[in-house]
This record gives C-alpha cells, sequence and structure tokens, in this order.
C-alpha cells in the first residue's frame, strides 16, 4: 500500500464529512430537537452519534492495539471520543465535526503503511484491513448524512447538497 492510497482514504473521508457540515449547517438551531419518528434521533443526536463513531473507527483502526471486539461499543466511544462534553450546542457540534475531521486525519497519518495494510477485527469477529475503517467511516458518514438531507426535507427545507447542485430555488 502506498501513501496514495492512505491520501485517497483521508480524501475521501474528508469529502463525507463536508458533505454532513453542509447538510447538518442548514437546519436551523430551532430545529435541532427534531425527530421524525419517537424513536428516530434528533438532529443534534444524530451529529453527535456521527462525531463518535468516525472518532472511534478512525482512532481504533489505527491504535496499535486496536480490536473491534476487545471491549463493547460504548466503551469504544468512551476510549476515543471520550474527551468531548456529554451536552453540546449546535454551534459546539459544528465545531466538533470539524475538530474530529482533524483528529481522524492525524490519527490516520501518524502510523505507517504497514499498519494499514495490516487487519483488525470487525465487531462481528470478522477481520479487515485497518484502511478498510477509513473508508468504512466515510460511508458510515455518507448513511447519516441522507438521514439529515431527509429530515431538512420533513422540515421544509431544501438540502444543502441540492442547493448546492441546483441552486436555492432548487425543490
Amino acid at each position: 500500500m502506498s501513501d496514495g492510497i492512505l491520501g485517497n482514504a483521508i480524501e475521501s473521508f474528508s469529502f463525507a464529512r463536508q458533505g454532513t457540515k453542509g447538510e447538518a449547517s442548514n437546519i436551523p438551531e430551532e430545529h435541532w430537537d427534531y425527530r421524525p419518528h419517537p424513536n428516530a434521533k434528533s438532529v443534534s443526536e444524530l451529529v453527535r452519534h456521527i462525531i463518535d463513531a468516525s472518532l472511534m473507527l478512525v482512532g481504533e483502526a489505527a491504535d496499535p492495539d486496536g480490536d473491534f471486539m476487545r471491549r463493547p461499543p460504548p466503551d469504544h466511544v468512551a476510549a476515543h471520543a471520550g474527551h468531548l462534553p456529554e451536552a453540546m450546542t449546535r454551534d459546539q457540534l459544528l465545531e466538533a465535526l470539524d475538530s474530529s475531521l482533524q483528529t481522524c486525519q492525524e490519527r490516520i497519518r501518524a502510523a505507517d503503511e504497514d499498519h494499514w495494510s495490516g487487519n483488525i477485527t470487525r465487531f462481528d469477529g470478522g477481520a479487515w484491513k485497518r484502511i478498510t475503517y477509513i473508508f468504512y467511516a466515510g460511508t458510515h458518514e455518507y448513511y447519516h448524512c441522507g438521514q439529515l438531507a431527509t429530515y431538512a426535507r420533513t422540515l421544509g427545507l431544501i438540502p444543502a447538497l441540492t442547493q448546492r447542485i441546483h441552486g436555492d430555488a432548487a425543490s
């Protein structure tokens, strides 16, 4: 594996985060408690989940002792994202989208290519290359970014990506 693939992984993950930041920023603060169903996450809970999950996925994959079966998922989140306050405002969450991206990029760059070409145990006991978790973190983020766009539509808003492609008058 060359530095090129790590650069591509970082770029792909960063692009996903750019989309998430756009969709989250598009939803006004008064709607951050909105949830489309009683069992669904609110906008703020969804953004927090995205931040926690990315720090956890990239952090555990970057850890030389990393193994997703070594502890329960909440303990992984605490180990890699536990430095964040439990309650955060919209502005703090938007800032954490930026700062957690920077943290993930630093964690990725800190490990050498031998590390990233090695295997890591997944949550289901299977194995992936560690670098796969960078791409997985991005796809996980895209999934939830789509939820934010759907939340925006249900609130009568035009999703941020639709605005970027078609302009503010898009419907």
